[in-house]
């Protein structure tokens, strides 16, 4: 039985690199559909556009493709310019290769709706990698409970507690946090900098005590640091954010903009 999220979007990010990809943003915004009444906003940023995945989603599904020759995909610019493209109270942003399970979604809004949160994170920082057999089985049988059963099985994805792949926030507190900073370019630590950008301002974040499934892929260039000035960059960063008061935040906001 399908539940209300009609006041939730959850956005996803993608390049089509590999079959796998490919396979697992239809298995993710499937799940997601299958389960709530909500919107998904995904933006697909490529070379060109070959209209395979805009034809294989649900029609219900908002789809726009954005022309991009940088090779290294800019998260945090497209985060930004769909968020700003957002209507509803709530919005995910939302990892195309993970899986959270409905009841701790559902937890995370019922916090967001009470204002108990400002950020609402669906797990407890653990993130399982699949694997590939494992993936191939929940490709087959399309079941959540493919997943628990092994769990044991997989290997944690990163061995520090993670904030990212899978985050619904108030809309407006995202935008009063600063949005995305989009010095962080390409896979990076971008998802510590909107945590601290949250807690830094004493805004409300509730995690819950679940793991994340993360649909295993091929890894390429969208999937670590671009090279050794962007590890600088996004470290330095971080590092900022993570030492800035509220007021700090605040001003350096108000100059970006």
């Amino acid at each position: 039985m399908k539940t209300d999220l009609s006041d939730v979007t959850f956005i996803l990010l993608v390049r089509i690199d590999s079959i796998e990809r490919l396979e697992n943003i239809l298995l993710v915004t499937n799940y997601l559909m299958d389960n709530f009444h909500t919107h998904i906003y995904i933006y697909e940023a490529d070379k060109y556009c070959n209209h395979i995945l805009q034809k294989t989603l649900k029609k219900k599904i908002r789809y726009q493709f954005v022309e991009d020759e940088d090779y290294i995909l800019h998260k945090t610019k497209y985060y930004n310019q769909m968020a700003n493209k957002v209507n509803t109270k709530f919005i995910a942003i939302w990892d195309a290769d993970i899986i959270a399970e409905k009841k701790y979604i559902l937890e995370c809004v019922k916090r967001l709706r009470e204002n108990k949160a400002d950020m609402g994170i669906p797990y407890n920082g653990v993130c399982l990698n699949t694997s590939i057999p494992v993936r191939e089985l929940f490709i087959k049988k399309k079941k959540i409970k493919i997943l628990y059963k092994y769990k044991e099985r997989m290997e944690i994805l990163h061995h520090r507690s993670l904030v990212g792949g899978a985050v619904i926030m108030n809309k407006e507190k995202y935008i009063e946090a600063g949005l995305e900073n989009e010095l962080f370019y390409g896979w990076g630590d971008e998802d510590f900098n909107r945590f601290h950008q949250f807690r830094n301002r004493k805004f409300i974040i509730y995690r819950s005590k679940n793991i994340l499934y993360h649909l295993s892929h091929p890894r390429n260039e969208n999937s670590t640091y671009c090279n050794e000035l962007q590890v600088y960059i996004s470290k330095n960063e971080l590092n900022r954010t993570y030492k800035s008061s509220c007021m700090e935040l605040n001003q350096s906001h108000k100059n970006s903009l």
